[in-house]
């Protein structure tokens, strides 16, 4: 049986069983918003994936996780760095691995228009993530309050020599060893999978990261308009339809909805889209997402469009998030999009 059937054949069974895993959240206090280089391989390794989490033996009470705001009774995210992974959002790629597990994702526009990832993990640790591509400039703006380690196949050399400024542990396909591998049952570029687990042994800091967002408690009023569904208009629209039940956000691309190999469907509690320009032009090979300084934003949490400003005097801090009246924007506990899109990208909220 190969990875892929693996995942789908323990998935089902997780669901026909009907195990439900609940995770209660709670506020996390007034924190700040806080060339490609993918060599094919003859490897035969396939993918041994599941999206379930590393089992930790918990401790009373648990952590609020800094990237959810959500409680962690593992307490593992005390005791983790950040795990960034860049992931291919090309059709070719899909399905994804391991991505309705990560903290937060920002998606970002790269040379063609079309978007790749960086999912962000420090609260779970999937098995195995997937595909890895290769870093570009936009990346470092986007790792630098964050830390921990940041994983990528390869690059351009500008793009490297970029990221090799950022305060992360860098660990790319050449020096990942058995953290990374080729599934041969995938075509190359598109078939590199990071092993999460392994690649946290490598280690990083600061341990844990610091939050990136606020978030508000579950009695907290929620400002804006109620809205059912968004659409970024990237190259490729990303579309969001309010789920009232699950109170999440599925997400889909190419027409399709974004799920992995056994149908979980991506789909995270908030949607954060950031107007940004991007220096040498959007979808330019070499341009560069200016993350300094400040700009418009929309948030989308608990079905609800809030009209924002985001703002980020350095690098090295996080970007903050204020609403017309210049008050937090205070998030839903669990995992955010972020979604880096060209100044004057149409959104299309109903």
């Amino acid at each position: 049986m190969n990875g892929l059937s693996r995942i789908l054949r323990s998935r089902r069974a997780l669901i026909a069983g009907g195990i439900v895993v609940a995770v209660v959240g709670v506020a996390a206090g007034f924190a700040l918003l806080g060339g490609d280089s993918d060599r094919a391989s003859s490897a035969t390794t396939r993918a041994t994936t599941s999206t379930t989490s590393t089992t930790v033996a918990p401790k009373p009470g648990g952590v609020i996780a800094p990237l959810t705001g959500l409680r962690d009774l593992t307490s593992g995210a005390a005791r983790r760095p950040a795990l960034t992974i860049k992931i291919d959002n090309h059709a070719d790629a899909l399905p994804q691995i391991g991505i309705d597990q990560a903290d937060i994702v920002f998606e970002e526009v790269v040379e063609g228009g079309i978007t790749r990832l960086l999912a962000v993990f420090q609260s779970h640790v999937p098995e195995v993530v997937g595909p890895v591509r290769s870093v570009r400039r936009t990346d470092r703006g986007v790792v630098t309050p964050i830390g921990g380690l940041f994983v990528y196949s390869g690059g351009a050399p500008s793009s490297v020599e970029s990221i090799r400024t950022a305060p992360v542990k860098l660990v790319d396909e050449s020096s990942a060893g058995a953290a990374m591998f080729r599934d041969s049952s995938r075509d190359s570029p598109h078939n590199l999978f990071g092993r999460p687990e392994a690649l946290f042994a490598i280690g990083g800091t600061p341990v844990p990261p610091p939050p990136m967002f606020a978030y508000r408690g579950s009695r907290a009023k929620v400002p804006g308009v109620s809205v059912s569904a968004l659409t970024v208009d990237f190259s490729r629209p990303v579309s969001f339809e309010w789920d009232a039940k699950q109170k999440r956000w599925n997400r889909s691309i190419y027409g399709a909805p974004a799920v992995d190999p056994a149908g979980v469907r991506q789909a995270p509690h908030n949607v954060v889209v950031l107007f940004v320009d991007y220096e040498g032009g959007a979808g330019v090979e070499g341009s560069e997402a200016q993350l300094v300084g400040e700009g418009d934003a929309v948030v989308f949490t608990a079905g609800r469009r809030i009209d924002a400003r985001w703002l980020r005097p350095d690098l090295a801090v996080a970007t903050r998030l204020r609403d017309a009246a210049g008050a937090v924007v205070r998030l839903t506990p669990g995992q955010t999009w972020v979604a880096l899109a060209p100044i004057g990208t149409a959104i299309t909220a109903e």
